[in-house]
C-alpha cells in the first residue's frame, strides 16, 4: 500500500477525480446527505491517500490552520475496505503530516459521533457535546502534540 501525500495544486486531472468520485460516493451517496461535497476548502488542502492496484483505499484531507479552525484540521475521511486498519493508518498520516508540512501542534476535527474510538486511538479528545451536522451526529475532537 503506498502513501501519496500531494497539494491541492499538484494532484493530477486523474487523481482529482478519483478523490471526488470517492468522497461522493461515500459522503453524498452511502451516507445519504445532500450537502456540498466539493468545497472552497479544497485549494488550500493537502490531500493524503493509500493506494494499491485497486486504486484509494483510504484518504483524507488536510487543512491548513485558519481554514475551518485556528488550528489544522482533518477530514472527509474514508477507509475502502474498513476493518482492515486502513482508517487509523490514514489519520495517523495525517497527523503526521499536519506536524511535518504544516509544523502544527494541534489539529482540530468535527468526527461522526460512531468514530470517536478511531480518533481516540491517534489522540485526538472529544472537545464538545454531541451535534447534527447534515443530519448526522458528531462531536469536535481536539489532538495536541504531546
Amino acid at each position: 500500500m503506498e502513501l501519496i501525500v500531494k497539494h491541492f495544486s499538484q494532484l493530477t486531472r486523474d487523481e482529482l477525480f478519483a478523490i471526488y468520485k470517492l468522497r461522493v460516493a461515500v459522503f453524498i451517496v452511502e451516507q445519504q446527505c445532500a450537502y456540498p461535497e466539493v468545497d472552497e476548502h479544497d485549494p488550500a488542502a493537502y490531500h493524503l491517500w493509500l493506494q494499491d492496484g485497486e486504486g484509494i483505499q483510504a484518504y483524507l484531507r488536510l487543512l491548513p490552520p485558519g481554514a475551518t479552525f485556528p488550528t489544522a484540521s482533518i477530514g472527509r475521511v474514508i477507509a475502502v475496505k474498513r476493518r482492515q486498519g486502513l482508517g487509523g493508518r490514514i489519520v495517523a498520516e495525517g497527523v503526521r503530516a499536519a506536524q511535518e508540512l504544516l509544523g502544527v501542534d494541534a489539529i482540530t476535527i468535527e468526527a461522526q459521533t460512531y468514530a470517536r474510538g478511531l480518533y481516540e486511538q491517534a489522540g485526538f479528545v472529544q472537545s464538545s457535546e454531541e451535534f447534527l451536522e447534515d443530519g448526522i451526529p458528531h462531536i469536535q475532537m481536539v489532538w495536541k502534540k504531546p
